[in-house]
């Protein structure tokens, strides 16, 4: 069945980046596949972004594509898919081309310039937990 006929693509208010009521929709995640109807480049480059999050974090999808999810086993717990407009509770995006940005955001995060190329780079950062192993030193860790 193809992604235009899911209950997420046709049912308003469900699986979009933004709101309506906020005045800042910055479109909708199904279906995943076509043409992102966004006029602002930016805001476009980052709903494709977040469409190829939303299916790579995903398991059992009916499509050809290798998921890019761990497997969680004992000490290891991978997070949770990437969904949209949940805050900052399973995933971040960090600006890396036009310009680097030394912070993340989730989107929507707010106004930027489009690149003059027309290409933009995201990182995605998204949180993993393990458990403490006995004998080794703690390095380090990184807070976004």
């Amino acid at each position: 069945m193809p992604e235009s006929l899911y209950p997420e693509a046709m049912i308003p208010g469900r699986r979009e980046l933004g709101s309506q009521r906020n005045a800042d929709m910055w479109g909708n995640i199904y279906p995943r596949s076509g043409f992102v109807s966004q006029t602002d480049d930016d805001k476009a480059a980052a709903l494709v972004a977040q469409r190829v999050a939303d299916i790579i974090t995903r398991t059992g999808e009916p499509h050809v594509y290798q998921p890019l999810q761990g497997r969680k086993k004992d000490g290891y717990w991978p997070p949770d898919a990437v969904e949209e407009n949940t805050g900052t509770r399973n995933h971040k995006w960090q600006r890396l081309t036009p310009s680097v940005s030394s912070s993340c955001a989730v989107f929507p995060d707010g106004s930027h310039a489009a690149p003059e190329d027309g290409n933009a780079v995201f990182a995605l950062w998204r949180p993993y937990s393990c458990c403490k192993k006995r004998g080794q030193k703690f390095l380090g860790s990184t807070n976004f």
